[in-house]
């Protein structure tokens, strides 16, 4: 790991960071940006790839403007094996509409972000998921997801603007919006691939570049498409994914704390939820010691707004995709 870090340098971390702004820039765009001809980027991007600092470059994809739901499952484990383990995680890996599943480090020992357009049909799934795994059970708490604000990875660069902040921030939600079976084959081949050439998707759907381009303009003209991102591999700098939960004492400061903590530099996610809690903030730190400033950084400034929180860290990502299969499971090629 020391040895890919010392081959990261700055130059290294703006390529990235240009490409968590969007991804589908060109090597031309991103040569401008970072003051390296177009070759010299293609080879740093591809020595990336190859070092697995790049994992893909995904699609932001708005659900909400799809007709569904999200929710999120936290489960901890009673009377379990490794190998019952595997088999819960892989349960919910391989779910048509489970679109993110990790392990927790901290109040939980599983989480599982689940899409849904009828909660008729995740009742249906959960009691056959109780049917199979309840035994190992203890405690299993739903949660659902209202709105979410997405930000760039600041902590990428020495120093950032706090105006990319808000300029890049991407919120989700919204009424649904009408798409057809074509928009659902474009977003299927671009939601794991943003990079993916005009000409190769227009190939395989049938289709022209030029006709898959205005419908890719479309789509985020409506919403559905919120932007083009980098799924970047954080533990290749020693880093780790925290989240905080944070249940308030007066609900209508929500607004107020948002506006405050959206300029953490390591700060990617905010969530607004309804359960357990109130607000869900995700953060990449090297560890628990550099959370607690933020958290007395927001204790301090919200005295009498904040009932109480809890931490943990996500070890390990068993599926990330704002796409699942569910959502185009009656597409065919």
């Amino acid at each position: 790991m020391n040895n890919i870090m010392d081959k990261i340098d700055l130059k290294d971390r703006k390529i990235l960071y240009e490409l968590d702004k969007n991804a589908r820039q060109t090597l031309s765009q991103i040569g401008k940006n970072v003051r390296l001809p177009k070759s010299v980027v293609a080879y740093r991007i591809k020595k990336l790839e190859e070092t697995g600092v790049i994992k893909n470059f995904y699609t932001v994809i708005n659900f909400y403007k799809l007709g569904y739901i999200n929710l999120a499952i936290y489960v901890n484990y009673q009377y379990y094996t490794p190998a019952i383990e595997k088999e819960i995680i892989n349960y919910f890996v391989d779910s048509d509409y489970c679109w993110w599943v990790a392990n927790i480090q901290g109040k939980y020992d599983l989480v599982v972000l689940f899409l849904v357009k009828d909660l008729n049909d995740f009742f249906s799934f959960w009691k056959k998921t109780l049917d199979k795994y309840k035994f190992y059970f203890q405690e299993c708490v739903i949660a659902f997801f209202t709105k979410t604000y997405s930000y760039p990875h600041s902590f990428l660069l020495d120093n950032y603007m706090e105006g990319d902040r808000e300029k890049m921030e991407i919120v989700d939600g919204g009424k649904k919006v009408n798409i057809d079976s074509k928009d659902l084959q474009i977003l299927h081949l671009m939601a794991l691939n943003a990079r993916i050439p005009l000409t190769e998707i227009a190939e395989k759907l049938n289709s022209s570049a030029t006709m898959i381009n205005y419908r890719i303009k479309k789509l985020i003209k409506v919403g559905v498409i919120q932007g083009f991102r980098i799924h970047i591999d954080f533990s290749k700098f020693d880093l780790q994914q925290f989240k905080v939960h944070i249940v308030l004492k007066n609900y209508e400061k929500m607004k107020n704390i948002i506006n405050y903590v959206k300029f953490y530099p390591n700060l990617t996610y905010i969530n607004e939820m309804v359960d357990h809690c109130d607000l869900g903030l995700n953060f990449y730190l090297h560890n628990f010691h550099e959370l607690h400033p933020f958290i007395k950084d927001i204790y301090n400034k919200f005295p009498n707004d904040i009932k109480n929180h809890c931490t943990f860290t996500f070890p390990e990502v068993y599926k990330s995709n704002y796409l699942p299969r569910g959502l185009t499971k009656r597409t065919s090629f």
